[in-house]
């Protein structure tokens, strides 16, 4: 299984992310002219050589009119000699005043019959972009999910699968930022960073995940940082509340780093691609690529992507069990039953002895953390215990799949399992013995008629 891995022990940005996969690409330079040619309106997309504690890597740089967007309207540390400003961020407003120090004119005229005729070349061809006034300083402009939605379905030549993802991962944020703020999704309005220069990352780095073509994406858990970070509203804690709701139900944790260390494009980005988070899974590592933050740590400041295969897998997992002694065997097998149907991964019993001499079952239950909850009610529910032990384990578990057999008896599924230098071949027993009954042969004639067929 083609496999990507993602150390984010110094969090996650958008750009980041971008030029760590940029690295496992066999020509970076050509998929750089590629974004390029995209015709962002005002993006330019600059790969650059960066060191990190002796590591060299990758940053990948994006400029908007010709300014990298680094300080307004991002989220800052208090602390600045720690701050950490991996790079790109998103801000947002609503229900904002429109004055005379902002523009807020969108540039292209939606009442021409939709015949948009757009020039890519133009740094203000949707005037979304930024813009800088010398008397008033930097001139800001919003854009809604909907404008966003525009851009990218309009104007960009994607295709389809990663203009969907674009806005999956847009939609995250914007649904993070609608309940860190009590308002309707609607209602959220992003800075011109929000459109051009996060468009650019959200973008470079779904295109390059649909160039690497992973079967799968396990992230490590997630350095958030520490401390407090300013931002338009105020001093918000660490992780700031968007990313902090990006990042429910994954494995995130602080540290001594002082600073955001995950941007809400980074969780957002990691939350839509990730297949899994946790440890980095048995893999023949075949490429490694480094993107780099802009600061200075003790520690790389950089997101590491292993790309390579798995042969098999390793994972995590929760036993759960109980001792009764008061069920009858129906009553068990009813149990049983119904764990399944909870997403009991296995369910098995074991005779033993309890107290007071009496002979008693052992009922083991073993599910993924995310079916925990619903597995414990069900053994509340459907047995007599009054107690359940848990414990973790981890499991190596074969890559499975499923092939079918055409024999002149019918057809016949094959469950195929592989990894760890070994692989087996299992025919579905329901299969089989529908051939036999049938045909009226035996169970090991239908077999053998299988493995003929293979031959």
């Amino acid at each position: 299984m083609r496999t990507l891995y993602l150390d984010c022990g110094m969090g996650a940005a958008g750009d980041m992310l971008a030029a760590a996969l940029l690295e496992l690409l066999p020509d970076p330079d050509e998929f750089v002219r590629e974004l390029n040619g995209l015709g962002i309106p005002g993006v330019v997309f600059k790969k650059e050589s960066a060191v990190k504690c002796g590591i060299t890597g990758t940053h990948m740089a994006v400029t908007v009119n010709g300014e990298e967007e680094e300080s307004y309207d991002h989220h800052h540390e208090l602390d600045h000699a720690h701050s950490h400003d991996h790079g790109h961020d998103h801000s947002y407003d609503h229900n904002h005043s429109h004055d005379s120090a902002h523009s807020h004119d969108h540039g292209h005229d939606h009442s021409h019959e939709h015949n948009h005729s757009h020039d890519h070349n133009s740094v203000r061809s949707h005037d979304h972009a930024h813009t800088h006034d010398p008397a008033h300083g930097h001139t800001h402009h919003h854009s809604s999910l909907h404008d966003i939605e525009h851009i990218v379905r309009g104007h960009l030549p994607l295709p389809r699968r990663v203009q969907d993802d674009i806005m999956a991962v847009y939609a995250l944020i914007a649904e993070a930022e609608s309940h860190a703020h009590g308002v309707p999704v609607s209602e959220i309005h992003f800075h011109e960073v929000g459109t051009m220069d996060a468009v650019a990352d959200i973008t470079a780095v779904c295109m390059l995940m649909d160039r690497l073509a992973v079967d799968e994406v396990i992230v490590s858990p997630v350095h958030v940082g520490s401390g407090q970070v300013r931002c338009a509203h105020g001093i918000l804690p660490v992780p700031a509340p968007a990313t902090a709701f990006i990042l429910k139900d994954v494995p995130i944790y602080g540290g001594e780093v002082r600073g955001e260390l995950c941007t809400p494009t980074g969780a957002a980005l990691l939350k839509h691609f990730a297949a899994g988070f946790g440890s980095m899974p048995l893999m023949r590592t075949q490429s490694i690529g480094y993107g780099m933050g802009k600061k200075d740590f003790a520690a790389a400041n950089c997101v590491r992507a292993m790309l390579g295969e798995t042969t098999g897998a390793e994972e995590e997992i929760c036993e759960l069990s109980c001792n009764v002694d008061d069920m009858t065997g129906e009553m068990v097998g009813f149990a049983m039953d119904r764990l399944f149907e909870a997403g009991a991964l296995d369910v098995y019993t074991m005779p033993i002895g309890m107290k007071k001499s009496r002979p008693g079952i052992l009922i083991h239950v073993m599910c993924h953390e995310k079916d925990k909850e619903s597995v414990i009610r069900t053994i509340f529910k459907h047995t007599t215990t009054i107690g359940i032990r848990e414990s973790r384990l981890r499991r190596h578990v074969l890559d499975r799949r499923m092939e079918t057999v055409e024999t002149g008896y019918g057809p016949v599924r094959c469950k195929v399992s592989s990894g760890f230098g070994v692989e087996r071949r299992k025919y579905e027993h329901e299969d089989l013995s529908r051939i036999a009954r049938d045909n009226n042969i035996s169970l090991g004639e239908a077999s053998a008629a299988a493995e003929a067929a293979e031959v």
